[in-house]
């Protein structure tokens, strides 16, 4: 018999609570359709409080040597070693992504916890002695306070807790987490392995709350910085809104990343890797490949192979390992995809697999759609260039490299694009041509390891420092400058400055 649902608590200066609020928000079992808990919509003054709590423990978090709080991190991976099948399992069952595709999930987030581990030398600024006569400049990175996370539903572990999270903390700052109401319990689980780790109470906050409550919180004057992941809409609106406020702020938006396949690609190899990349974790995903542009030399037998791969999927429970294609996150995304497929053939493209009607023995009510596939999706088709968010597969065709380049660089969206392609010249015109911002060269999900930036472009990213890598440590950052001089005996007598730039120009001596 399975467990009752509960209500969820948020997280305030080192202490589960439970929330004031009437409103709580369903979180979900996709594999079955059960309701497994309840997640809260805290207050406004719930909000303040996780903020006022992570201003308090700043100050001595702050003044924690680096070295010191790489600690807490090194135990902190150690502790996402040992708990790595029960937070896949977590990420399963609230959001359905099948067992590799959650361990993926949990292992991102611990990937950026190791690079956060090397801090004390990431946070080690340039200097230069003698930069004039007598003067020495040195450059240090300092944390600026208070930063708020905003998070999707769609990777409860990677995002606010390897995006976000390890950086923040390991360089000095405190941090307040809404994330995502759907799926909040994977994120909740890591922060008590956080405390475990030693982490000081009100460092990392957390809660689940409602648009308006959101907005309170990017607008909140104690918050220094808000990093998003979600839609661009309201990213765009976050983006505004924070910079508006005085704060810095990185939004990291949709996507339509489109695959170029030429008539020299490994076509076998190439189907499967685009069958992967569009239907892993059911599409839900800003780095999915939901369109391929395809010469039109191999289009038909491209068509065929992928159809046929699709169709080997095997659909099924989230948790069950042997399953490939796990549900959607809940009834509402099953919905809105299904609308998608039929505004797609309403438009007039090919369909050439319907997912639509797909039921799995046990588990009835689960959210399940079978991959799909669409041929002669035309420009201005709006099923070919707005993110779906589903495991739904568009085919453009073209004559030749150009016409495809050209097509694909006229999205809006620019996270990936991909080429698939045997010849080094096209893959390196490519490369050096194409607007998405994370290119792979037959990878159909090029996402750099943590120790590189998520580097979306266009529509896909508003900001200026992009999550991860170097520039996940400079978005977390300020950069001061220290210029120094000490006064020799003679100078000391002299008792003159020497000119009013106080020596900090180069000038030539004067005779």
């Amino acid at each position: 018999m399975s467990e009752a649902p509960r209500k969820l608590p948020f997280f305030v200066d080192g202490q589960w609570q439970e929330s004031s609020t009437s409103r709580y928000v369903d979180c979900f079992d996709p594999s079955t359709g059960d309701v497994i808990a309840f997640a809260p919509q805290c207050t406004v003054a719930e909000v303040d409080a996780t903020v006022e709590a992570a201003q308090r423990a700043f100050s001595a978090w702050s003044e924690t040597p680096a070295s010191l709080r790489v600690q807490v991190l090194f135990r902190m991976k150690q502790l996402m070693d040992q708990h790595v099948d029960e937070l896949t399992y977590l990420v399963a069952r609230e959001h359905g992504k099948v067992w590799n595709e959650a361990l993926g999930d949990v292992l991102k987030a611990t990937e950026v916890i190791e690079f956060a581990c090397g801090v004390p030398h990431l946070l080690k600024g340039p200097a230069l002695m003698n930069c004039t006569t007598g003067f020495d400049t040195a450059q240090y990175l300092e944390p600026l306070g208070v930063f708020a996370g905003i998070t999707p539903w769609n990777f409860p572990a990677m995002i606010p807790m390897g995006w976000m999270a390890p950086l923040c903390v390991a360089t000095g700052n405190t941090l307040v987490l809404k994330v995502a109401n759907f799926t909040p319990q994977t994120s909740m689980r890591i922060l008590d392995l956080w405390a475990e780790a030693g982490l000081p109470k009100g460092v990392i906050n957390l809660l689940t709350c409602d648009r308006e409550e959101s907005e309170h919180l990017v607008k909140h004057p104690l918050v220094k910085g808000v990093s998003f992941v979600g839609s661009t809409g309201v990213g765009s609106h976050v983006y505004a809104t924070a910079a508006a406020h005085g704060k810095r702020a990185q939004a990291l938006t949709e996507a339509k990343n489109h695959a170029l396949v030429l008539k020299d690609a490994a076509l076998e190899r190439t189907a499967r890797g685009i069958v992967n990349a569009a239907c892993g974790c059911a599409g839900e995903r800003c780095m999915a490949l939901p369109v391929v542009v395809a010469e039109e030399a191999i289009a038909d037998q491209l068509v065929s192979l992928l159809k046929a791969f699709m169709s080997e999927l095997k659909i099924g429970a989230a948790y069950d390992k042997g399953s490939q294609l796990g549900p959607l996150v809940n009834a509402d995304r099953k919905k809105a995809v299904e609308v998608w497929i039929q505004k797609g053939v309403e438009e007039g493209a090919q369909l050439v697999l319907d997912g639509r009607g797909i039921q799995v023995p046990g588990h009835e009510k689960g959210f399940y759609l079978g991959p799909t596939l669409f041929d002669h999706v035309k420009p201005g088709m709006s099923i070919g260039d707005r993110e779906i968010f589903g495991p739904v597969l568009c085919i453009k065709r073209v004559m030749d490299f150009e016409e495809g380049l050209a097509l694909m660089n006229a999205n809006e969206f620019a996270n990936g694009s991909v080429i698939y392609t045997q010849s080094g010249h096209y893959a390196r015109e490519f490369a050096r041509r194409t607007h998405g911002g994370m290119v792979g060269v037959n990878v159909g999900i090029p996402v750099p390891l943590g120790v590189f930036g998520f580097t979306g472009h266009k529509h896909s990213f508003f900001g200026d420092l992009h999550a991860m890598g170097m520039d996940g440590v400079r978005f977390f950052t300020e950069l001061k400058s220290v210029t120094t001089h000490w006064f020799s005996e003679a100078e000391a007598r002299e008792g003159r400055v020497r000119n009013s730039w106080d020596g900090m120009i180069s000038m030539p001596e004067t005779k």
